[in-house]
């Protein structure tokens, strides 16, 4: 696999944009929560600016980056990053501090057009036996950074401050541009600049998730799941603040926690995948996340929060695994593009849907109340999955009796 220049390069790039976007998250959070103090409703807007783009750029970056030059398309979406975070820098300096939430904004917005054009390089230039081991080590990356990332970024955070944390964002995804830019020359793209086609292409991908029972049943689930995410997305430092009484800098041990977890999670599952039936994969996982919800939201003891978080860690590559499994299954193979860009805005806008009411919600109810309501979305998400474990069942059925 390293021995492809395409595999080698987009590694280093993402390894450069994972760095930038924790550091850039933290310092956010953290500089965000000293100057409202600690107010639920500019916390809940941090995560809105962070997710939002997925929902609003995920269908159209996807549709885009099979009609756009991957190469030109990612070297740009990292140097305009750049100059987005230059600019809020200059902003926070003279005291502009709500510039950050639209800078967080602009950048997570280009990230959208970036990824899907790594995914077209590799389906053009990684050997197909290769792609799921690729696929697998991108998400190791992720949960590596989901372990390292609120560490490194806090430890800037508080060392330095919000200025330092911005420049070295910026540098980074400078870096990431300029890693990109050593790739081959594009090929010639037949069909840029089609709008029609382009229009033509992402309806055809609407009709056919509606004429899918089981893509239908996929949308249901993760608009519950999505829903249940955002409402406790945005309140995590309060569990650690309010909840546990501890300094809002001790959030990064529980993420560390959880992602380290999650890294032991995904490689248990790399192994027993393929004995288990997605569905009933994703089903178990959706149900231990509601129980772990719950818990986390009633725990006041550090050790109860931190178990239950290590628990939800260990079952999450169970969703992640069971729904591009069925993802996969369930779609031709001219789809799969399309299918993704619509499946996954529908959970980040019901997410994102969640986290703008989230900070609302707790002020009006409570803490408690609110992780408890998303462990009952999470609920109903998982009971939405019935169809298609019965279905499958009496399909296992008719081939034994054949």
């Amino acid at each position: 696999m390293f021995s492809n220049r395409y595999v080698r390069t987009i590694l280093l790039s993402r390894v450069l944009l994972q760095l930038g976007i924790w550091i850039r998250n933290f310092a956010v959070l953290l500089y965000v929560t000293e100057l409202t103090n600690n107010d639920p409703v500019y916390v809940s807007l941090i995560s809105v600016a962070e997710f939002a783009p997925i929902f609003l750029f995920g269908l159209i970056g996807g549709t885009f980056a099979d009609r756009w030059k991957p190469k030109q398309t990612m070297v740009l979406s990292d140097l305009l990053s750049t100059l987005s975070i230059v600019a809020v820098l200059f902003a926070v300096i003279n005291e502009g501090w709500m510039a950050l939430l639209i800078g967080t904004f602009i950048s997570a917005s280009l990230s959208q057009f970036s990824q899907p054009s790594a995914m077209k390089l590799f389906k053009r230039h990684v050997p197909a036996e290769q792609l799921q081991s690729i696929m697998a080590m991108f998400q190791t990356l992720v949960a590596v950074f989901t372990l390292l990332g609120p560490v490194i970024g806090t430890f800037i955070f508080m060392q330095f401050d919000i200025n330092v944390s911005l420049i070295l964002t910026a540098f980074l995804f400078l870096g990431s541009s300029l890693v990109l830019s050593t790739l081959p020359r594009d090929l010639e793209e037949s069909n840029s600049g089609n709008a029609g086609g382009f229009i033509r292409e992402l309806i055809d991908g609407l009709r056919y998730i509606s004429s899918n029972p089981s893509l239908r049943t996929l949308c249901l689930t993760f608009s519950a799941v999505g829903l249940a995410s955002g409402l406790t997305q945005p309140l995590q430092i309060f569990l650690v603040i309010e909840q546990l009484g501890l300094d809002k800098q001790a959030l990064q041990w529980f993420v560390m926690a959880n992602g380290a977890a999650m890294l032991i999670g995904g490689i248990a599952i790399m192994g027993i995948a393929k004995k288990v039936r997605p569905q009933l994969l994703l089903m178990v996982g959706l149900l231990v996340a509601a129980f772990c919800t719950m818990g986390i939201g009633a725990s006041s003891v550090i050790w109860i929060t931190t178990v239950l978080l290590v628990i939800s860690g260990l079952f999450y590559p169970c969703i992640h695994g069971g729904i591009q499994t069925l993802i996969v299954r369930n779609t031709e193979g001219a789809f799969i593009g399309r299918v993704s860009g619509i499946i996954t805005p529908v959970f980040m806008g019901m997410m994102v849907i969640g986290m703008f009411f989230s900070g609302y919600l707790k002020e009006t109810i409570s803490l408690l109340a609110v992780y408890a309501t998303s462990g009952i979305l999470i609920i109903v998400g998982a009971l939405m999955l019935f169809p298609l474990i019965v279905d499958k069942s009496k399909a296992v059925e008719r081939t034994r009796d054949v």
